[in-house]
């Protein structure tokens, strides 16, 4: 199954003014994201997704150039099934076979960011054609799932006090028994931040599960205090408190706090989590797998969760692929315990392929089809493409 051809697209999706939303990225207008198409000499077509940014909306022409510039090259021709060769080539370069002989990372520069996650993309095609070979999905290459189902969360709460109640209340409406709101920097204090936690506990009561996720715009004595005067609630978690680069500050704040805390969506692989661990920062480890080297890194970062006997809740705000990977991993490890559904407009999740998206009981069943089960429908791309 050799790899004849990689193509990596931008796809921008503008949002209606409806299904937009404010945050501290400020007025979300659309909805971006990189689709990775790899095919074989068999006629195999595999699928994958790479994130220009942890929001909706970012530029994602710097990811296609590193697919079709440097990653293709690498690639054609090469064997589709040997998705850990591929992936040690992308990662380390000239230095591949000397890498992988030591048995350690010997990268290229590109080690975090943009080229971590244009490798993400080809990493979760590469998956996709491994499970259409097979005809199976990739839980099944994986060995099944370790729970017959995956409890999901609403992603959104950007409601102001008097309105937050409302908002996180048409979720639960629809079946979730666990929501998040953002807190932080969008409020403009602590204070307001607080008053729009209480406004949504006591709107929920105490049955549904409450998150909270300042998006990294906390300090560290805003975030202790936060944490102190929000106990109450019984918060899930308490997520990216303070700014992701801020290792020891998180650190800090984690002691001190008796709400568990998560992260990792803006991390680049498992070395980034493996500091994380060491420092002792997290309770639950996030990762993005269209930004984070895809389904592969995702596995080492699941062991690493499961070896120091934290959660893993992985970040999803993309396409489809990328949510039938987070499901898929969160399924296949023991140390899953949630997935995330984000609200509000999500075209390449929603309208960019059919999958299945209902809640039974508040939990989201194994997917099904062969590989991510995802067939993005070709008029939508051509639609959205970006020259």
């Amino acid at each position: 199954m050799k790899i004849s051809s990689v193509e990596a697209v931008w796809l921008h999706v503008p949002l209606p003014a409806e299904k937009q939303h404010r945050s501290d990225f400020g007025q979300l207008r659309a909805f971006d994201g990189v689709l990775v198409t790899l095919r074989t000499d068999e006629g195999l077509v595999g699928y994958g997704e790479a994130k220009p940014a942890v929001g909706s909306s970012g530029n994602g022409a710097a990811l296609c150039a590193i697919v079709n510039q440097e990653f293709a090259p690498l690639l054609v021709g090469q064997d589709a099934a040997q998705i850990g060769a591929l992936g040690a080539r992308m990662l380390n370069g000239t230095r591949a076979e000397l890498a992988l002989r030591a048995g350690r990372s010997m990268p290229i520069l590109g080690r975090r960011g943009v080229h971590m996650a244009a490798l993400a993309g080809v990493d979760l095609a590469l998956w996709d054609l491994a499970g259409k070979a097979r005809d199976c999905s990739v839980l099944a290459l994986v060995g099944g799932a370790c729970r017959p189902s995956i409890p999901a969360y609403a992603s959104g709460g950007w409601a102001d006090e008097q309105n937050l109640g409302a908002e996180l209340g048409r979720y639960v409406e629809q079946g979730f028994r666990a929501v998040k709101m953002r807190i932080g920097a969008m409020d403009g204090g602590l204070a307001r931040s607080l008053a729009r936690v209480a406004a949504a506990r006591k709107a929920l009561g105490p049955a549904v599960a409450l998150m909270v996720d300042s998006h990294g715009t906390l300090n560290v004595a805003e975030g202790k205090r936060f944490c102190a005067a929000a106990a109450e609630h019984g918060l899930r978690f308490v997520e990216e408190p303070v700014a992701s680069d801020d290792r020891v500050g998180l650190a800090e704040l984690r002691r001190s706090s008796t709400l568990p805390i998560a992260a990792g969506e803006s991390e680049s692989s498992c070395f980034d989590f493996a500091e994380l661990l060491e420092r002792r920062a997290l309770d639950v480890l996030q990762p993005d797998l269209a930004i984070a080297g895809g389904f592969s890194e995702g596995q080492r970062i699941a062991a690493l969760a499961w070896a120091h006997r934290l959660e893993l809740a992985p970040h999803c705000w993309g396409s489809a692929i990328s949510f039938q990977a987070a499901r898929t991993l969160a399924l296949a490890s023991p140390a899953g315990t949630l997935v995330e559904v984000p609200m509000g407009g999500a075209p390449l999740l929603r309208e960019m392929a059919t999958i299945d998206l209902a809640l039974h009981e508040g939990a989201l069943l194994p997917p099904q089809g062969p590989g991510w089960g995802v067939e993005p429908d070709p008029e939508f791309v051509k639609r959205y493409t970006q020259p």
